[in-house]
C-alpha cells in the first residue's frame, strides 16, 4: 500500500514523515528526488544551466535554488518549462524506489509537497494531509526559510488551495496544535494503516 503524505509549505510534512519513519515505515520524499535529478553531472541540471545562464549555478557548481525559485515564480511560462523538464525524472526516479523499499513493508510513504498538483497522487493508494490554518503555515515558513511573508504567500498561491486539498483526503493530521499533538495523530493512523494491511 502507498500512501501519499502532503500538505502546504511550513504544515508540517517533514516532522510527520519523520515520525513514520522512526516507527519503521519506509519514506519516499519527492523533494530529496528533485534534488538529487539536478545534482552537477546530472542531464537536467546542463538542460537548466543552458536554458536560465550559468548565473544559477553556484561556485561549486551546483544548481541555486533560491535563485531558480525566484525566476520561475515571477513567469509563469518558466515554471512550465522547468516542470516539464523535471516532473518524468523525477516520476521515474520515484517509482524505482517506491518499488525497491515496499519489500516486506505494511505499507509505505510517498512525501511530496505536490502530490496533488502533479500526477503523483496517481502512485498512492491512500492520501493524507497534513493541515493547518494558512496564517500558521505562513508564519512557520517565513521562521524555517528565512523568507519573506510575500514569497511565502507566493509559493502558496501557486500549490492548490487548502479546501481542494482537503476534499481529495482519505486522511487529515491536524497540526495546527503541538509538535507532540501531530505525533500521537501519526502513531494512531500508523496502527491504522497496519491493521488495513493485516485484514
Amino acid at each position: 500500500m502507498i500512501v501519499g503524505l502532503t500538505g502546504g509549505i511550513g504544515s508540517g510534512k517533514t516532522s510527520a514523515s519523520n515520525q513514520f519513519l522512526a516507527l519503521g515505515i519506509p519514506v519516499i520524499d519527492s523533494d530529496v528526488i528533485a534534488r538529487e535529478v539536478v545534482l552537477p553531472g546530472m542531464p537536467a541540471l546542463s538542460a537548466i544551466s543552458e536554458h536560465f545562464g550559468t548565473a544559477i549555478l553556484q561556485d561549486d557548481g551546483q544548481l541555486n535554488r533560491a535563485a531558480l525559485r525566484q525566476k520561475i515564480f515571477q513567469d509563469n511560462h518558466e515554471k512550465q518549462w522547468l516542470e516539464s523538464l523535471l516532473h518524468p525524472l523525477i516520476r521515474e526516479r520515484t517509482i524505482n524506489q517506491l518499488t525497491e523499499a515496499s519489500k516486506g513493508k505494511p505499507y509505505i510513504i510517498l512525501s511530496s509537497p505536490l502530490l496533488l498538483e502533479t500526477d503523483q497522487h496517481t502512485l498512492c493508494d491512500v492520501i493524507v494531509i497534513v493541515d493547518l490554518l494558512e496564517q500558521q503555515q505562513v508564519e512557520r515558513a517565513t521562521w524555517r526559510d528565512k523568507n519573506s511573508t510575500e514569497q511565502i504567500k507566493r509559493i502558496i498561491a501557486a500549490q492548490i488551495s487548502r479546501e481542494e486539498r482537503l476534499t481529495r483526503a482519505d486522511y487529515i493530521l491536524d497540526n495546527s496544535g503541538s509538535y507532540e499533538q501531530l505525533i500521537e495523530q501519526v502513531n494512531s493512523l500508523d496502527t491504522l494503516l497496519r491493521s488495513k494491511h493485516l485484514s
